[in-house]
């Protein structure tokens, strides 16, 4: 949050040129032995390299909840699958009707499918007791699925022309994280090389880079012995991802010119597309096939929760922020569509927070 607010504020200053400036300096990565020479910009290295870092922990979380945890038994994960999966469908719908008449506009129909993992959690946890346990494992669970959805999303809809060779040397490298998986390596060393490695090979291979974090994380094992690799290496990651590169995406992204800003940018098609997707895509989305679900008896409401509670839950789903920028900037290279997109995610995201969080606290008072 901090992060986002001193990129605003640079972004709006006499700053705003050298803002800009910084994070579009380039420079050259050679790796001799690879015969690799790729030229990258700062921005580039944040959101290739670093929200690879992000996509780990996330692969990583994902895998302990399927493996032990929130989405070990069809029981507890239809509900928040389904409901994802409405969530991403409906935001999509919403954000091409709008730009229906704007061809150019509808790459960036992803945009608003995302729900924001960090800004849910601490929402929730502002609020204690005061929303059920199970009903936070939802939204929580959720959020995941909903990023793994985009995952998927990016692999399908944002990759360049691709060079099979890469391809080809990338599958050698799973094959090689496949073999330490089975041997139950503990060396963190062995996994990190082949993920830099295999990172590299999706660079040049046209596919997103990011991606490499959610496969590396397929590999790493849940347990050796007495040692746990995926739990321990989750615990290491999360405040290197949470205190430091995620606060440096949100300011090497979020730094916008709003010094201008008028009712017609807030009218353009693709800030309303953004922002209508995430505020009621989202909700929509969720109630209606989670609605649909519990009705055919595939799954129940969260225990302890009622329908008013979920509700009110599913508008905090629709704070894209990370996800929803993270593919903003795969959707779109024009600087004025990027503005626009930041405008778009700022708002929904800002308006999705705002009113889940009163309506819960609403519903708390009147409970006292």
């Amino acid at each position: 949050m901090l992060a986002m607010i001193a990129a605003l504020a640079i972004a709006n200053s006499s700053y705003g040129n050298f803002y800009h400036d910084f994070f579009n300096n380039t420079s050259l990565i050679q790796i001799g032995f690879l015969n690799l020479s790729e030229e990258i910009s700062i921005n580039n290295f944040i959101n290739d390299f670093l929200m690879a870092i992000f996509f780990l922990l996330v692969g990583l979380e994902l895998k302990r909840e399927i493996l032990v945890g929130e989405l070990s038994s069809k029981a507890k994960i239809m509900l928040p699958v389904l409901g994802a999966v409405g969530g991403v469908i409906f935001p999509a719908i919403i954000f091409s009707l709008i730009n229906s008449n704007h061809a150019e506009n509808l790459r960036g129909f992803a945009i608003p499918t995302a729900t924001d993992i960090v800004f849910t959690y601490v929402i929730v946890k502002i609020f204690g007791n005061k929303i059920s346990v199970a009903a936070k494992v939802f939204l929580i669970t959720l959020a995941v699925v909903d990023d793994l959805i985009a995952i998927v999303i990016i692999a399908l809809f944002y990759t360049a022309k691709l060079q099979e060779v890469y391809l080809v040397a990338a599958c050698l490298v799973a094959v090689y994280l496949a073999l330490l998986h089975n041997k139950k390596s503990q060396s963190i060393f062995a996994y990190a090389l082949s993920g830099f490695l295999l990172w590299l090979c999706f660079l040049k291979s046209g596919i997103h880079p990011s991606i490499t974090g959610v496969i590396l994380a397929m590999f790493i094992p849940l347990k050796t012995k007495d040692y746990f690799p995926l739990k321990n290496l989750a615990l290491a990651l999360s405040p290197i991802v949470n205190f430091i590169i995620l606060p440096i995406f949100a300011f090497a992204n979020t730094g916008v010119n709003i010094s201008n800003l008028s009712s017609d940018i807030l009218l353009d098609s693709i800030v309303l597309g953004i922002a209508c997707g995430l505020f009621f895509g989202k909700q929509i989305g969720i109630m209606l096939f989670s609605f649909i679900a519990i009705k055919l008896q595939l799954c129940k409401l969260p225990k302890d929760s009622n329908w008013t509670e979920f509700y009110y839950l599913t508008i905090l789903a629709g704070i894209g922020f990370t996800m929803s920028l993270f593919i903003g900037n795969l959707a779109f290279t024009d600087h004025d569509l990027l503005d626009k997109v930041k405008i778009g995610v700022l708002l929904g995201s800002s308006i999705s927070a705002l009113a889940g969080s009163l309506m819960l606290a609403l519903k708390s008072e009147s409970k006292k």
